[in-house]
């Protein structure tokens, strides 16, 4: 640790203590497949009595119609977040009748991509907006791709912490949008160093059914069951080039260094044409193909395993957002769902989340150069792919050191940050979840995907036979539970609220959707003004 990383954190904890820090405020964004009673993607539309999914806050779909997202709002205290998302998985359940939410992010069984619908959002420009975005998805990568599903960790440090750490660093006087925003690409910068860690501790999808692949040959997976593929080591598929990756946007090289650098180079990437999505087209024939041939057709097509986020204003883009009051949040990407828990995740894993990335604000970030950003792909690939190896070796600044080594040393200095989040409570939570989680460093089996691994190989069992019996262990434990009565009944209001939204969208369409995509890019294409 460095002599800046132990004042910083000696500086926190006199805050913490004096009650002067705040709280870690987050949100919780987790996708799931709704399913048959045969483990298939359900063909059926999304429940009516769930809510419009264009404009209900907090119950929508993703990519698919059948891919359920939930949205909690934002709480300081992680517990309260968990059990805001255990609501919502109770009231679908009470209009989904026989399908059950699958449990894992690795999907069900298919029959071929258009088993896979994709979702409508109605007759509103921008409900055809998100549908013909979603069918150039379809084009560009297939809707199989698009069924993997995940959950987003949503984290904004508090506002008392700027000036705390300001003065720490001698800066009281610099502008804190600006400083807030070089500290959050600090912690992007960071974390893309250190989240092998996370996707090894919770990793949790070795295993497919073999419809997913869709006739494709692939190698290195063993042969469970009747129609199982597992890959014995892998701590992640769903973070693998199996899973939700894309080559094209590997061209854009976002590094993450500065605010103005990221904004610049999704704003290339979304005017930047695409010689294979040129062919495709976009508008042919009166039917829309995708919304742009460019490498991007919106900003949000960029995959990431964390980003800098804003919340959006009306006729914004996520760049402009960006521009015009800086990072407000981030968002954790690479999250798979534990299908051994309830709700895919649990509060020690946001415990575990929370320490990692206030470590990542507080220690050293310089701009990751091209060998550092060699060394973070091949490790990332290494732990994905090979990730419960014994003994797997991961590429340092001074040469190879095992996967465990590398996550103690870690570990030793996520240490006096959990300390200082633990100010904060009336117990140690923090500390607690990093005494539990060490000790999967040695012992790969006590991990998720380890735990996974022996369940289906022990047993010569399909994963999707397996898996569906969890989701509905999962429904028995949300059914066991009420919910809370005044969510409840928010909730149901929600619901149609949301509906006669929707009707007003559509009702108040009066110009031509071709007119209102050129509208939207050329509004995309204008820098935000200065504040």
């Amino acid at each position: 640790m460095t002599d800046y990383f132990e004042g910083v954190v000696s500086a926190l904890l006199r805050s913490a203590r004096e009650g002067r820090l705040g709280h870690i405020r987050r949100g919780i964004e987790k996708e799931g497949l709704r399913v048959d009673g045969e483990g298939r993607i359900s063909q059926q539309p999304h429940q009516h009595k769930l809510g419009s999914k264009l404009t209900h806050p907090y119950i929508t779909t993703d990519y698919s119609e059948s891919l359920l997202e939930y949205v909690t709002p934002v709480f300081s205290n992680p517990v309260d977040a968990l059990n805001f998302l255990a609501d919502l998985h109770r009231i679908t359940y009470r209009y989904i009748g026989d399908e059950v939410v699958w449990p894992a992010s690795m999907p069900a069984r298919l029959d071929g991509n258009d088993s896979v619908p994709i979702a409508d959002f109605g007759s509103s420009n921008s409900g055809r907006m998100k549908h013909v975005y979603r069918r150039g998805l379809d084009v560009r990568y297939g809707r199989i791709m698009q069924s993997i599903a995940g959950i987003h960790y949503n984290v904004s440090f508090p506002d008392a912490l700027w000036q705390i750490l300001a003065e720490a660093e001698g800066q009281s006087e610099v502008d804190m949008s600006d400083y807030r925003s070089e500290k959050y690409f600090r912690v992007i910068r960071n974390f893309r160093r250190h989240g092998w860690l996370l996707m090894y501790l919770f990793g949790a999808s070795p295993a497919i059914d073999k419809s997913f692949l869709d006739g494709r040959e692939v190698k290195g997976f063993e042969a469970v069951g009747k129609s199982t593929l597992l890959a014995s080591k892998a701590a992640s598929l769903r973070m693998s080039d199996l899973g939700y990756q894309n080559k094209v946007q590997d061209q854009l090289k976002v590094r993450f260094d500065t605010l103005n650098h990221y904004v610049e180079t999704l704003r290339s990437a979304v005017s930047t044409p695409w010689p294979a999505y040129q062919k495709v087209g976009t508008e042919v024939d009166g039917e829309w193909r995708q919304l742009s041939d460019t490498i991007l057709q919106i900003e949000n097509e960029y995959y990431s395993d964390i980003r800098p986020k804003r919340v959006v204003r009306h006729h914004q883009t996520p760049t402009q957002a960006l521009e015009v009051e800086g990072v407000e949040y981030i968002e954790v990407r690479c999250l798979d769902i534990n299908p051994l828990l309830p709700l895919g995740i649990d509060e020690q894993q946001t415990r575990f989340l929370d320490t990692l990335l206030f470590y990542c604000l507080l220690d050293s970030g310089d701009v990751i150069s091209d060998e550092e950003e060699q060394r973070i792909v091949e490790n990332r690939r290494r732990v994905v792919s090979h990730g419960l190896e014994p003994y797997l070796m991961l590429e340092g600044e001074e040469g190879e050191l095992s996967l465990a080594d590398a996550g103690e040393a870690l570990f030793r200095g996520l240490k006096p940050v959990a300390e200082v989040l633990d100010a904060s409570e009336e117990e140690s939570p923090h500390t607690d979840a990093l005494n539990v989680l060490i000790q999967r460093l040695r012992d790969s089996s006590l991990t998720p995907a380890g735990q996974i691994v022996y369940a289906l190989a022990s047993e010569q069992r399909d994963f999707v036979d397996w898996a569906l019996a969890k989701a509905h262990q999962h429904a028995a434990w949300f059914a066991d539970s009420l919910i809370d009565p005044a969510r409840d009944a928010c909730l149901e209001e929600l619901a149609e609220q949301s509906w006669q939204q929707q009707r007003e969208l559509e009702q108040d369409t009066t110009i031509p959707f071709d007119e209102y995509v050129q509208r939207y890019f050329a509004c995309a294409e204008e820098h935000a003004a200065p504040r």
